[in-house]
């Protein structure tokens, strides 16, 4: 593939993750001729998702980090006497203390593979780094992604062929697998419900209540039904992600689901929160008193622009403060706080916070009874939702294809071509690369933060409810005054993240320490550790915490509101994208997107609607284009999967509003 790769581009984007694919795919669209390269062997850099044993391969390859080796100094010829090299970093440094632990029972054996995997590569070793990552990235892109607008939207393998044509056959055949699957377990189900009408009823009662035991063989087994996300965020449903997608109607490459409740920590006690009116007035939690001080309060902060007088006095003060000057109780600011606003009660001040409230409310009911919405399969599907569109329009994509250097003109000081690991020499007029690919000689005065992170595979959900199939959002206040609040996010099975019987519950933190000793004391709060012996003792004095199977500790960089001058000797067409941020929204990846590209395309809309076909082939008399797929009228829906339809949360995200 690199040996028939065009010589010149307008634009070069260096990185996959969800900023360099938007600008790829807003490029791209504008007309631009793209190529958007990767030196891993997957799609979305740290957002992307995993498979288990991908994820396993993921870790081997970051505990196990050597110096990588120069290829030689061939390419180095290629410079001329006019010109210089910014060399680019060949190995990606953003990840640290990285530690996962297996609390499931590990009866495992040699010859155990993951259902559907291919024959040659073992599920759960990763010998070889590049294989086992190369089967994750197939995993990794659904040959059929559902619309999220008013139509269906297959993509063929030849918009995003230009890496491996065989791996979307080999998602189709992983879903086939999980199909005949899912049919299996219907029917070993429906032949024990049949069983169990001959036994004790009270037996069959006590068995249905206690979870099943998930051995570590079982989830590698099943590893193909994961989908781990490095980065753990929800989409707000009137976010800027959101308006993206839907401008550009990017969203029929997808699909959601509703976050189902939003949980609060208080007192050793999880708890959930109510959000809509509906929700505060059937609250049990609440007291009649403290319902209508909780609505009251959030009607105001509905138009808090319009009485100014009200907060005048704390603007320069923390939410937290101002808060307990309103006539609300303990528990409804631990509510609003932690909850509604979820805002740093050390280092937000009070307009930050009520507008973090306005915009929870303003979320509320456009697509469900929460705010937040994300994406079946993953958070690792965004970014490749926008490589699809930049493939549609004409981009060009080359994964495992590294960088050796940039070229740069002396006189002018502008980057004029790159070199890649082939020697080739590929001139552009604009560059875009991700952080991790700068070297640390461009990077010697940038000073970045770390954001901690946890992955926990577990048996039972964090608040067990009548339905097992909940997404939620917990956030867990610190302990100390100065440290971070921990943010918390479980998913069900089905979010197509995890197998069944099993919940992904993701922890995120801004770092202090290491993740581990960031975020293990949380984790022992909520969950068990141990095996049978602590279950037992739990359950003569109280309520049965859920375990913990399988858990994985990992630091990650936040390269996020770097200034551009904090890198040294950066060419002035050079842009450079953030990684992830430990916010839990995506708005930071889609401001930074947008303005990179109206730095280089002033005059080009960011990512305009898409053209309508019959506009294109009829209408010649230069009418604008309208906006297929977000009429109100009816349109045929795709049939949701038996496991999607169970709950009946997942949605279509379109410029409707959805009534509660």
């Amino acid at each position: 593939m690199a040996d028939n790769l065009p010589s010149e581009f307008d634009v070069v984007v260096i990185g996959t993750g969800l900023p360099e694919s938007i600008i790829a795919s807003a490029c791209s669209r504008s007309g631009q001729r793209v190529l958007h390269v990767d030196s891993r062997s997957y799609y979305g850099g740290n957002w992307a998702s995993f498979s288990f044993s991908g994820l396993l391969s993921w870790i081997k390859e970051n505990q196990e980090k050597t110096d990588v080796r120069e290829d030689g100094e061939d390419w180095r010829k290629l410079i001329l006497k006019t010109e210089e090299a910014i060399s680019l970093n060949k190995q990606d440094n953003t990840i640290q203390h990285v530690e996962d632990v297996c609390y499931a029972c590990q009866d495992l054996a040699e010859d155990v593979k993951e259902a559907g995997a291919l024959p040659k590569l073992p599920a759960f070793e990763a010998s070889d780094t590049r294989e086992a990552a190369q089967e994750s990235e197939k995993e990794s892109l659904p040959v059929q992604s559902q619309s999220l607008g008013t139509e269906n939207c297959e993509i063929s393998p030849e918009s995003v062929t230009c890496n491996d044509p065989e791996s979307m056959t080999e998602r189709k055949d992983a879903e086939m697998t999980s199909e005949r699957e899912n049919l299996c377990d219907a029917a070993s189900d429906q032949s024990a419900l049949e069983t169990g009408k001959t036994e004790n009823v009270s037996t069959a009662e006590a068995a249905a209540l206690k979870p099943k035991k998930i051995t570590y063989t079982q989830i590698v087994k099943e590893g193909r039904r994961f989908n781990i996300d490095l980065i753990s965020k929800l989409l707000y449903s009137q976010g800027l992600l959101i308006d993206l997608l839907t401008k550009s109607n990017v969203s029929r490459y997808a699909e959601f689901k509703n976050v189902t409740r939003i949980l609060a920590f208080q007192e050793g006690r999880v708890e959930q929160v109510p959000c809509s009116r509906a929700d505060v007035f059937n609250s049990k939690q609440l007291t009649m008193v403290e319902k209508r001080m909780l609505m009251k309060f959030l009607t105001f902060c509905l138009d808090y622009e319009q009485h100014p007088e009200e907060y005048q006095d704390y603007k320069e003060r923390k939410f937290s403060e101002y808060l307990k000057t309103q006539k609300l109780t303990s528990n409804l600011q631990h509510f609003i706080l932690h909850s509604i606003s979820m805002v740093s009660e050390a280092d937000s001040g009070t307009i930050d916070g009520l507008k973090a409230t306005k915009h929870f409310l303003q979320c509320l009911g456009r697509y469900g009874n929460t705010p937040f919405l994300f994406p079946l399969y993953g958070q690792g599907e965004i970014p490749q939702c926008f490589c699809r569109m930049c493939a549609v329009f004409g981009g060009i994509y080359c994964l495992r294809h590294s960088v050796q250097c940039l070229v740069v003109d002396k006189e002018s000081g502008r980057c004029k071509a790159l070199i890649d690991h082939f020697g080739q020499r590929i001139s552009a007029n604009y560059f875009v690369v991700e952080d991790s690919y700068l070297s640390e000689k461009t990077c010697t005065n940038v000073c970045y933060r770390q954001i901690s992170r946890a992955v926990l595979i577990t048996d039972q959900s964090v608040l067990k409810t009548d339905s097992d199939q909940q997404i939620s959002i917990l956030t867990v206040p610190p302990v100390e005054r100065g440290q971070p609040a921990v943010r918390i996010i479980e998913l069900c099975s089905s979010t197509m993240t995890c197998m069944r019987n099993t919940y992904l519950v993701h922890f995120t933190c801004s770092s202090t320490k290491t993740a581990k000793e960031d975020l293990e004391p949380v984790v022992q709060k909520l969950f068990s550790l141990n095996a049978e012996t602590e279950r037992e003792s739990e359950n003569g004095g109280g309520l049965e915490k859920p375990r913990v199977l399988w858990a994985v500790y990992f630091n990650m960089r936040d390269s996020s509101g770097i200034d551009r001058n904090s890198y040294d000797t950066l060419p002035s067409n050079v842009y450079v994208c953030s990684g992830p941020d430990c916010a839990l929204g995506n708005d930071y990846a889609v401001k930074q997107a947008e303005t990179l590209f109206q730095e280089m395309f002033p005059k080009e809309e960011f990512c305009p609607p898409p053209p309508n076909p019959e506009d294109i082939i009829y209408d010649g008399d230069g009418t604008q284009p309208e906006d297929p797929g977000f009429s109100s009228s009816s349109n045929a829906k795709t049939e949701p999967s038996p496991e999607e339809s169970s709950d009946g949360d997942s949605c279509k995200v379109s410029e409707e509003h959805h009534e509660e």
